[in-house]
C-alpha cells in the first residue's frame, strides 16, 4: 500500500493497516502526545484502532509544542 506519510510516499508492506499500527511501524515516540491528520481531517484518538487505511492516503503526524513568548 502506498502512503504518503508526512509529505514524503511510501510503501507499507501490508495491505490492511490502522492508525494505531501505522503509528507503531513508524515507531512514533510518545504517540499519546501525537495528533493524526488523514487526507486533511484531524482524527479523533479514539479512532485509531477504527480507522483502517486505504493506498493513496495522506497522513500528517502533529506534534503540538508548549511554548511561546514570555509576557512579550
Amino acid at each position: 500500500m502506498q502512503l504518503t506519510i508526512n509529505g514524503k510516499t511510501e510503501t507499507i508492506e501490508k495491505e490492511k493497516i490502522t492508525i494505531s499500527e501505522l503509528l507503531k511501524i513508524k515507531n512514533v515516540q510518545m504517540p499519546e502526545m501525537v495528533s493524526v491528520e488523514l487526507n486533511g481531517e484531524i482524527i479523533e484518538r479514539s479512532d485509531y484502532d477504527k480507522i483502517e487505511l486505504k493506498d493513496s492516503d495522506t497522513i500528517e503526524f502533529l506534534y503540538f509544542m508548549g511554548g511561546g513568548t514570555n509576557g512579550i
